[in-house]
């Protein structure tokens, strides 16, 4: 059986891999991409947490973490079409200005 610190490590690393995405692009759906492996790195970390402790309500948060990210890709992608068929274009510091 793996170690709960190697999952542990990965769920770390999967974050901070999503954190830097966040940052460092300017593309809106690389910024949604980002944000979701931050938000499934959350994921590993709490079903790891779950393992350990033999604990169900883990795994219970786990799917509630997944419905509310649906949502907002949905929402998210949504928004991004709809910006993308004004603006033509997906560049996150070119449509800082929403009127007009």
């Amino acid at each position: 059986m793996v170690p709960a610190s190697y999952y542990i490590l990965l769920s770390g690393l999967l974050f901070t891999l999503g954190v830097v995405g966040v940052l460092t692009r300017r593309n809106a759906l690389v910024i949604f991409m980002s944000v979701e492996l931050m938000l499934n790195s959350a994921n590993l970390a709490l079903v790891t947490f779950a393992m350990t402790r033999q604990d169900v309500a883990g795994q219970i948060v786990v799917f509630f973490v997944i419905v509310v990210a649906a949502a907002e890709v949905a929402v998210g992608l949504a928004l991004l079409v709809a910006i993308f068929r004004t603006k033509h274009t997906t560049d996150v510091d070119e449509i800082r200005a929403l009127n007009g």
